[in-house]
């Protein structure tokens, strides 16, 4: 892959959690590309081989893991093994996460919809409580463990996934945006926790992308926006959808620590310009 501007993370370890997807692949692939070890953490074995073989085929070093990030005991077994092979972490992203259909509204506005529409009184209470585990605790529990060996560690980093639900949320899912937003306030809280011990915190907050989990709110069957992806492309100066590769500026000015080492708490919005708009 082609990089913006190249950082040195030669001996550094970083994990990614949700590496495997459209957007946590891309940042896997970057960190590997600058020197950096990177453990790829996801659901889906055969995704995880394909990304760790990318990376290899790219002259870099990666172990890919099928792990639960909710299950802390998975995870601190992860730990011993990188700790075996690689020492300490010096990196997480906590890129896992995603939304629920059950815990999504069918239109925007309640105005007695018909029988078959999921209104915000039908949403799945289990649904809800899922995703919020997914985003929040999903950033939590990794971030317990691998930030455990990170303290007092030099150049230390945490960069969190929020979305930009987080600034103002998005119409049909008011469980994802309140999960989005509570990553948010959790990278302050995270950013002032750790001043003293050395680990910076930030998060990225991007805009909209094309990806697996929402393509198919986006396009249709014949691979057209549908009219969703038209109001939200009607709402973003710069008029199109966001690509994976314009996140890894960001990523690579957040994590390099001569680049930001004054940076610290902070959500930034890599979305063209959506948060900006007005919408006159």
């Amino acid at each position: 892959m082609e990089l913006p501007f190249h950082i040195n993370l030669e001996g550094k370890t970083a994990v990614v959690t949700g590496g495997s997807g459209v957007l946590g692949s891309v940042l896997s692939r970057a960190l590997a590309k600058c020197g950096a070890k990177v453990a790829i953490l996801a659901r889906n074995q055969e995704k995880i081989d394909r990304v760790v073989n990318e990376i290899h085929e790219d002259g870099g070093e990666a172990r890919g893991y099928s792990v639960n990030v909710l299950d802390k005991n998975e995870l601190l077994d992860i730990r011993e093994q990188l700790n075996e092979k690689w020492g300490p972490v010096d990196i997480l992203i906590n890129g896992a996460g995603g939304n629920h259909p059950k815990a999504t509204t069918s239109h925007e506005y309640f105005t007695g919809e018909a029988e078959d529409a999921q209104t915000f009184f039908d949403l799945e209470t289990e649904a809800v409580d899922e995703l919020f585990r997914l985003n929040f605790s999903g950033t939590l529990i990794p971030t317990q463990v691998f930030a455990e060996q990170m303290t007092n560690k030099k150049e230390a980093v945490i960069l969190n996934i929020s979305s930009m639900n987080a600034f103002t949320p998005l119409t049909k899912i008011p469980a994802y945006s309140g999960a989005k937003a509570a990553v948010s306030n959790f990278t302050q809280w995270l950013a002032v926790y750790f001043s003293k011990a050395g680990i910076r915190v930030n998060a990225m907050a991007p805009g909209f992308f094309l990806t697996e989990q929402n393509r198919g709110l986006l396009l249709d069957e014949q691979g057209k926006y549908t009219e969703r992806a038209d109001k939200i492309l009607s709402q973003t100066p710069t008029e199109r959808f966001g690509e994976a590769e314009e996140l890894v500026g960001t990523l690579l000015w957040l994590v390099d620590y001569k680049a930001s080492s004054f940076v610290n708490g902070i959500v930034v919005p890599i979305d063209g310009g959506f948060s900006a708009y007005s919408g006159v």
